[in-house]
C-alpha cells in the first residue's frame, strides 16, 4: 500500500493562482547507478500552486527524479529543496510536507475507502473529530463520498486511483508527487482522475510524471521534458508550442483510396519541405520546415497522386509535436499513450 506524507488539504487551503515562488528547486541534481547515468545535472524550478507536467520516454529518468525529490533516494551530486526543505538534510520535515502516489498503488481490498483513509490519518497522528472531518473532506474532494463504505476490492480502476490521490492528500501536503497517475486507466477513469488533479491547482503544488502527452496538455500549467536523464526543455506549454513546434498540414482523404493515399504519403515524404509525414487513423499529417512553400506545393502533389480530400488545413501544433521535435521521431511511437 502506498502511503503519502504530510502538508495542507485542498478542503481547507484557500485557492490561489499559481505563483512564481518555487515549491520545488533542483540544482545540478545527478544520479548514477554504477556506470549508468540516470539523471544528468537537473536544474528545475516549479512554481508554487502549479500543476507541473514532467515528461519523458520510459527510462528517461522521471521515476529516479521523483525518488530523489521525495527523499526516497540520495543523489550522486547536486541538491534539491521541496516545500522549503533541503531534501538531503531535512528528511523528517520533508515527509511532513509532501504527498506521494506511486505509479502502481496497492491497497487492502478488504478495507473500505473510509477505513483506508482513517488508517492513513491515524498513521499521521490524527484522531477523533479531527480525523473524521479530514476523512470526510478528502472523500468529498476525490468524489468518493457515496462509495466510502464499499470495499476497495470492488472499486473501478479510476476509483482506486482517486482514492490513491486522496490518501496522499489527506495529511495535508504542500507538494503532491504523482508518478504516472493515469497510465493504466480506461478513458473514463483517466478523465475523472485528471479532473481531480486539475481542481488542485492553486491549492497544492502538483508534480505529475507521465508519458501521456495529451493529458499533460489538458491540465498542466508548465512542463519539463526529460530525455536520457537530461532536461531538454522547460516552460509554460504555450511558450513551448510557439518556440519549438513547426507548422503542420493535415490532409483528410475520402475513403476507399488506400493505394492512392499510400502513393501520396510517399510523394510528400520526398518533398524538401516535409520534415515528417505520418498517416494515422485515415489522416495524413505533414510537419513542414517552410510553410509558404508547402502551402503552394502540397495541393499539386495531392492532385498528382489522384487523391480526393474531404479536408485540407494548417492545424495548431500539439505538445506531442513539440515532443517529437525535441526527443526525436524514432522514440516517439511508444510515448503517445492511449487515445484521449
Amino acid at each position: 500500500m502506498t502511503v503519502g506524507a504530510t502538508g495542507v488539504t485542498p478542503a481547507v487551503r484557500p485557492a490561489r493562482a499559481p505563483g512564481t515562488d518555487p515549491a520545488i528547486e533542483a540544482h545540478g541534481l545527478t544520479k548514477r547507478y554504477g556506470d549508468v547515468l540516470a539523471l544528468d545535472a537537473l536544474d528545475l524550478a516549479v512554481p508554487a500552486g502549479s500543476v507541473f507536467g514532467f515528461l519523458g520516454p520510459n527510462g528517461a529518468g522521471k521515476t529516479t527524479t521523483l525518488r530523489l525529490l521525495t527523499g526516497l533516494g540520495r543523489p550522486t551530486a547536486g541538491s534539491a529543496r521541496v516545500a522549503g526543505c533541503d531534501v538531503g538534510r531535512d528528511g523528517r520535515a520533508l515527509r511532513g510536507r509532501i504527498g506521494y502516489l506511486d505509479q502502481d498503488p496497492r491497497f487492502y481490498g478488504w478495507m473500505t475507502g473510509r477505513e483506508l483513509l482513517t488508517f492513513v490519518g491515524r498513521a499521521y497522528g490524527l484522531a477523533g473529530a479531527a480525523l473524521r472531518a479530514r476523512v470526510d473532506a478528502t472523500l468529498e474532494t476525490v468524489g468518493l463520498s457515496d462509495a466510502a463504505r464499499r470495499r476497495i476490492g470492488g472499486y473501478s480502476g479510476g476509483m482506486r486511483q482517486r482514492l490513491g490521490v486522496g490518501q496522499a492528500m489527506l495529511p495535508e501536503p504542500e507538494v503532491l508527487f504523482l508518478d504516472e497517475p493515469v497510465s493504466a486507466l480506461d478513458p473514463e477513469g483517466r478523465r475523472d482522475t485528471l479532473e481531480l488533479i486539475g481542481r488542485l491547482r492553486g491549492r497544492i503544488t502538483v508534480f505529475m510524471s507521465t508519458h501521456i502527452l495529451s493529458d499533460v496538455e489538458r491540465i498542466c500549467d508548465r512542463v519539463a521534458i526529460l530525455d536520457r536523464g537530461r532536461l531538454v526543455a522547460e516552460a509554460p506549454i504555450e511558450e513551448l508550442l510557439s518556440r519549438h513546434a513547426r507548422p503542420i498540414l493535415e490532409l483528410d482523404p475520402e475513403g476507399g483510396q488506400e493505394a492512392a493515399v499510400a502513393d501520396l504519403v510517399a510523394r510528400l515524404r520526398g518533398a524538401p519541405w516535409a520534415r515528417d509525414v505520418r498517416a494515422e487513423h485515415g489522416i495524413v499529417r505533414v510537419v513542414v520546415t517552410d510553410a509558404e512553400r508547402a502551402a503552394a506545393e502540397a495541393l499539386p502533389i495531392v492532385v498528382a497522386a489522384g487523391v480526393r480530400l474531404a479536408r485540407f488545413e494548417r492545424v495548431r501544433p500539439t505538445l506531442e509535436d513539440v515532443f517529437l521535435e525535441l526527443v526525436g521521431n524514432g522514440r516517439a511511437a511508444d510515448e503517445r499513450g492511449p487515445a484521449a
